[in-house]
């Protein structure tokens, strides 16, 4: 039942989300083959699970899983090399979601861990059912196929494997045997008396009062760790063991993070590459077209002004940088970044904030009807032109008020009293 379920869902979303990747072709056809092969893997893993008992070792185990660990790294790795894609979007939605195929290592509830991954990637088909639902309705029903498919992995692992990998209970390794019970506890060997007795002493040592101190040992100078720094050295404090360490998680250099490659400023087709400056105030881009992406990545203490209207601006992980820009068609997104700021001369729909710490939004007249989008992200200003020249600052909330109703939940942005 177990396999069966899994090649239902191959068959059903998984199969239209890798149809309509082939419908948008290019990147994301591409990257959905890798997808494709992730799945087929997973698939064979649980036929083997479903024939055989479970790994005695923790490295029989990794070993098994390391087919599944290793398709996840492909699949993020295919969308770091191709950051500058129109279709960038696309593709941190899967590599986002992707580590959802992890469950197998997860224990004892998989299920919500699926929800978890589910939910990160659903950040990202959000950005493109907005930037698309005009163009073309295949990439929302793409969005809905891929949605779709970790939702009913979901509900796949609850049904199957409830509390992690079922293995079979007999098969090609052997089963452990568990320890014999202990035995029983023979009701004739307790002696009420011995617990009333027990009891009246312990309650004769509690109303004891101020008493009850006179036996406790004092603490002398000699024997204080803040007086004797000796003895504060001993042995390393206890770390446990990492159980689960066959599926990898995907590691991101904060932006804090020193650079230590060369800076980048070209141009790819229609992709403008910003990457690794470094105390650079003069970046400038001059004569740029409307169908125009620009990425800015790892940039530090540096300034970017761009000159003419274009499609989208992202900055990746960069740290007390700028960007300066007359208008942008789609949006401008900031990701993973420290102490940034933006300047729009002209006109901006959307401001996309994830998981940023300190963003400045200097907005224009033009702007004041525009959308900003943030999750995860702190210390953000937006500020508001006035008549006179000078700006309003306000804050984007960063707290939140949850309540219950009948109809589910009601979620409302609250001051900070801080």
């Amino acid at each position: 039942m177990s396999v069966a379920g899994y090649e239902d869902l191959l068959a059903g979303p998984v199969k239209e989300y890798l149809q309509l990747s082939e419908k948008i072709g290019s990147d994301v056809a591409t990257h959905s083959k890798l997808v494709e092969k992730a799945f087929q893997i997973q698939l064979e893993f649980i036929r083997t699970a479903a024939t055989r008992a479970a790994p005695v070792s923790q490295s029989e185990k990794v070993s098994l899983l390391s087919l599944t660990s290793t398709q996840i790294e492909q699949i993020q790795d295919f969308r770091e090399k191709n950051r500058g894609s129109q279709f960038f979007n696309h593709l941190s939605a899967i590599s986002e979601s992707i580590p959802a195929l992890g469950w197998v290592a997860v224990s004892p509830t998989p299920a919500p861990y699926v929800k978890e991954m589910n939910d990160a990637g659903q950040f990202y088909t959000n950005r493109v059912l907005k930037e698309w639902k005009e163009k073309d309705k295949v990439h929302a029903e793409w969005c809905k196929a891929w949605v779709q498919t970790l939702s009913d992995l979901q509900q796949y692992v609850r049904q199957h494997h409830t509390t992690g990998l079922v293995w079979a209970k007999t098969g090609s390794a052997p089963a452990c045997v568990p320890p014999p019970p202990p035995p029983c506890m023979l009701i004739g060997d307790v002696a009420p008396a011995n617990i009333a007795d027990d009891r009246s002493a312990l309650f004769a040592e509690i109303n004891q009062g101020e008493a009850i101190t006179k036996n406790l040992k004092k603490v002398t100078s000699e024997m204080q760790t803040h007086k004797n720094p000796s003895l504060r050295t001993g042995p390393a404090p206890f770390k446990p063991p990492v159980v689960d360490n066959a599926i990898p998680s995907k590691t991101v250099p904060p932006a804090s993070a020193p650079i230590d490659k060369p800076p980048v400023f070209t141009k790819d087709g229609k992709k403008w590459l910003i990457e690794y400056h470094k105390g650079n105030k003069d970046l400038l881009i001059d004569k740029v077209e409307m169908n125009n992406v620009i990425y800015m990545f790892r940039c530090q203490d540096s300034t970017l002004v761009i000159k003419g209207k274009i499609n989208s601006v992202v900055m990746d992980s960069c740290r007390k940088s700028s960007v300066v820009f007359d208008s942008v068609v789609s949006s401008i997104e900031f990701v993973n970044c420290q102490s940034v700021q933006m300047q729009v001369l002209g006109k901006v729909p959307t401001i996309s904030i994830d998981k940023t710490d300190g963003c400045q939004m200097y907005l224009s007249t033009d702007s004041m009807d525009v959308e900003i989008i943030s999750s995860k992200s702190s210390e953000m200003n937006v500020m508001v032109p006035k008549p006179n020249g000078d700006y309003a600052e306000y804050p984007v909330p960063e707290q939140f008020k949850t309540t219950i109703s009948p109809k589910g939940l009601s979620t409302i942005a609250v001051d900070s009293l801080g």
